[in-house]
């Protein structure tokens, strides 16, 4: 699905822009930005850092998700994201463990643009990525 992008889009393209250029990934060499607006308008971005112990890796989503808890604050009703640009070099699905931290906060169709730096690419839901995320409901503690 490719959308005509709204100013909003175009903004928040632009700050994942700018933090896939922050990016830290001398070992993969596939520098990511994220871009995350949230509903009151505000745009929190981030970028993969990697780190020569492979699992102290963070992706560039979890990266912004996680700077927006904490300027926000962790409650849904506090946070609101409302879409998410992501940018790598060829519209890249976001991996399992970002999909999963993102299903903690969002609706299932929760928008995601699978961009590149020319543009915010085509469009998707979380759902389509994640049918069946492992929320609270899944444990009983919905």
């Amino acid at each position: 699905l490719r959308m005509s992008p709204t100013p909003d889009l175009q903004t928040v393209h632009a700050a994942a822009l700018a933090a896939q250029k922050n990016s830290y990934s001398p070992y993969s060499k596939y520098p990511v930005g994220a871009g995350l607006l949230l509903e009151d308008g505000s745009i929190i971005a981030g970028c993969n850092v990697e780190n020569s112990s492979y699992g102290g890796t963070i992706c560039a989503e979890r990266n912004a998700f996680i700077a927006a808890v904490a300027q926000k604050g962790p409650l849904v009703g506090k946070f609101k994201p409302k879409l998410l640009s992501l940018i790598t070099r060829e519209e890249a699905v976001p991996c399992g463990l970002c999909l999963q931290v993102m299903s903690e906060f969002c609706a299932p169709d929760f928008p995601i643009y699978l961009g590149t730096p020319a543009g915010p690419g085509r469009a998707a839901k979380l759902k389509d990525f994640l049918p069946n995320p492992f929320t609270p409901d899944a444990q009983g503690l919905g």
